[in-house]
C-alpha cells in the first residue's frame, strides 16, 4: 500500500541520531520543555502521533524508534535486550543534553523508560504510564509463549509478521483501526530483515529469574519508590488481556500518589484506542508539570 496513505498522519519534524553504532530515527518536534516518548513492541513513533499532534506549545516531543523498530536501522547480528535499549535510550537523551524530562510509555516501552529513568532520576521531570510493566512478568500469556516456539515461532514472527497482524484487532476494543493506522504500524515491518527486533523483543521476555532480562526488571521495580515523589499518571485500557488490572494495581501500589484514569472501553494500544478526550487528560498532565519558560529570559533588554 502506499506510503502516502499514512505519511499524512506522520508528518513531523524527524531526524537520525547515532547511537551505539546505528542510526536512531525520532521525531523531535516543537521547543521547550521535553517529553519522551516510549513505544513498545511491535509498534514506533507512528503510535504516538495523536499526542504529538496535541501538545501545545511549550512542549517538545521527543520520540524515538529503537534500534530495530520503526525507521531505525534494523541490524541483523546486535543484541536486542531490555537492556540495550535501555541504554540507547539514555545515550539518545545524553545526545540531545535534555534536562527535566517527561516520559511518556506503553507496553515494552514502560520498562525501558524507567530503567533510563532510574539512571538519572533527577532528569526526570513527570510519568505517564500507558498499560505497561516495569517488574518481573506476574503472569505469561499462551499467546506470547506460542511466539516462541522453536522454528514455528520465528517463522510466524518473521515470515508472515502475525504477531504484528494479530496486533491490530486484538490491542483494540472500542473502535477499529483505520485503514491509515493499519498501514503506518505495519509499513516498517515489511520483510524478514525489517522484523527482526519485533522477534527478539518477544524472545526477550523472561518467563523465569533464568532469563538474564527477569533479573533486570527486577532492579527496575526497586527502583520504583525513588518516584514517590515524582510526578506520575497512570493511564489504562481497561481491556487488554495483556497488561491487564493486575499490572495497573502493581504500580498503584508502588506509587500511590499517582494519578490514575482507567478507560473502562478501551484496549491495549490506548493512544489508538481511546478517545481525544481521553487523550487530553495525558495531555493537561505533562502541561501541568512542565517546566514553565522564565519570563525573564524573553523580556526586553
Amino acid at each position: 500500500m502506499s506510503e502516502s496513505l499514512w505519511r499524512t498522519e506522520y508528518d513531523f519534524s524527524t531526524r537520525q541520531i547515532e547511537v551505539d553504532g546505528h542510526n536512531m530515527h525520532l521525531v523531535d518536534q516543537g521547543d521547550g520543555s521535553p517529553v519522551v516518548f516510549v513505544h513498545g513492541n511491535p509498534t514506533w513513533s507512528f503510535y504516538y502521533r495523536r499526542l504529538i499532534r496535541m501538545l501545545p506549545d511549550g512542549l517538545r516531543a521527543i520520540a524515538p524508534d529503537h534500534i530495530g523498530c520503526g525507521l531505525s536501522d534494523k541490524p541483523q547480528a546486535y543484541e536486542y535486550t531490555l537492556n540495550s535499549h535501555v541504554e540507547n535510550l539514555c545515550a539518545l537523551i545524553d545526545s540531545l543534553h535534555l534536562e527535566n524530562v517527561s516520559f511518556v510509555a506503553h507496553d515494552w516501552g514502560g520498562a525501558i523508560a524507567m530503567g533510563c529513568a532510574a539512571t538519572m532520576a533527577d532528569r526526570v521531570r513527570s510519568i505517564s504510564l500507558l498499560n505497561t510493566a516495569a517488574f518481573p512478568p506476574p503472569y505469561f500469556p499462551l499467546r506470547i509463549r506460542a511466539c516462541r516456539f522453536p522454528i514455528l515461532g520465528a517463522f510466524a514472527m518473521r515470515g508472515l509478521n502475525l504477531f504484528s497482524r494479530a496486533a491490530l484487532s486484538m490491542a483494540m476494543s472500542r473502535t477499529k483501526l483505520s485503514k491509515a493506522a493499519r498501514v503506518g504500524l505495519l509499513a516498517p515491518y515489511n520483510s524478514w530483515h525489517n522484523r527482526v527486533a519485533v522477534n527478539a523483543f518477544v524472545r526477550d521476555i523472561p518467563a523465569n529469574d533464568r532469563h538474564a532480562t527477569w533479573n533486570r526488571l527486577a532492579e527496575i521495580e526497586a527502583s520504583l519508590p525513588e518516584f514517590c515523589e515524582t510526578p506520575v499518571q497512570l493511564v489504562w485500557g481497561m481491556k487488554d488481556w495483556c497488561f491487564n488490572e493486575q499490572c495497573l494495581q502493581r504500580f498503584m501500589d508502588a506509587w500511590p500518589h499517582a494519578s490514575v484514569l482507567k478507560l473502562n472501553d478501551v484496549g491495549h494500544y490506548v493512544c489508538e484506542d481511546a478517545t481525544d478526550d481521553d487523550l487530553s487528560a495525558v495531555i493537561e498532565f505533562l502541561s501541568q508539570h512542565a517546566v514553565q519558560p522564565d519570563p525573564t529570559e524573553t523580556a526586553d533588554d
